[in-house]
């Protein structure tokens, strides 16, 4: 059951013009797909000359057909942002890398003693993911998103010629994943790199000038000369905090953490219960 906050009914819903999405936990949920009641939502929306886009911390090709699916007219922001293309064109709209140096330090960190069994490390460099090895939560991972691993051993080798978009580091322990964000936290600030939780086993670094605030930010203010209060967005993890900020509007999911649901304007139901027609329905259908 959603929950609203005492102010529900003052949310000013007239004005928005744009809608940005989440994908998994948000549109697609176990199923790894977008659901009839997602789908028609989204269409009545745009039917009303609301534009939609997706923002996801998944890779550009493994997102690409929740974009096509929606039939968005916007470029497709994936990596959390990092990475932001049209499909339309394949015109590359920003792409913000981890730099090198920081990159190679991360690699050192996951690989001590402490870390290395624990974890399977993931890079993305040019909308491929390199890994060390193939592990079980790699398999995992990859067949929900649809795409194929390149096995590199050291992967100081790719490193030596490109700088990742983006650095995940996979563990079933979330308890492990909580210890290593709040290390790392301490470790490097801020302005150095952004590092969050896209779900509760997945650790993520990215260049620090990177987030779904400054994607969607991108999408309203430089593409479609909008304010943040035209903005409603919908998301579940922690990735999605600045996205949820930024936004006039911003709905978590249900199946969001607490403290994603706290920073949020309105509670939607959870993913499996079709939380974000939901909340499409009551700001912008109504």
């Amino acid at each position: 059951m959603y929950m609203a906050s005492p102010d529900d009914q003052a949310i000013s819903t007239q004005h928005i013009k744009l809608l940005v999405l989440d994908i998994d936990g948000t549109i697609s949920g176990k199923s790894n797909t977008l659901s009839i009641p997602v789908k028609q939502a989204i269409a009545a929306a745009q039917a009303r000359g609301i534009h939609v886009a997706i923002a996801t911390g998944r890779m550009y090709r493994s997102a690409l057909r929740f974009h096509q699916e929606i039939g968005s007219n916007l470029p497709l922001a994936a990596y959390q942002g990092a990475w932001i293309q049209d499909p339309a064109n394949q015109t590359i709209h920003r792409h913000l890398p981890v730099a090198r140096e920081m990159a190679y330090q991360l690699l050192d960190y996951f690989e001590q003693p402490q870390w290395r069994a624990l974890l399977s490390i993931h890079f993305y460099i040019n909308d491929q993911l390199y890994i060390r090895e193939l592990t079980r939560e790699t398999k995992i991972y990859a067949q929900r998103s649809g795409i194929t691993p390149i096995a590199v051993g050291d992967l100081r080798h790719v490193l030596n010629e490109y700088e990742p978009t983006k650095i995940l580091a996979l563990c079933d322990d979330t308890d492990a994943i909580d210890q290593l964000l709040g290390n790392l936290r301490r470790q490097y600030t801020p302005a150095e790199l952004y590092l969050t939780t896209s779900v509760a086993t997945f650790f993520e670094a990215t260049n620090p000038s990177v987030n779904k605030g400054v994607a969607v930010r991108y999408f309203a203010e430089e593409l479609l000369g909008l304010q943040r209060d035209n903005v409603m967005a919908i998301g579940d993890n922690f990735n999605d905090v600045e996205m949820l900020e930024y936004a006039g509007i911003g709905v978590a999911m249900g199946n969001a953490p607490k403290a994603v649901q706290a920073i949020a304007q309105w509670i939607a139901p959870n993913v499996e219960k079709d939380g974000a027609a939901i909340a499409i329905k009551k700001f912008l259908l109504f």
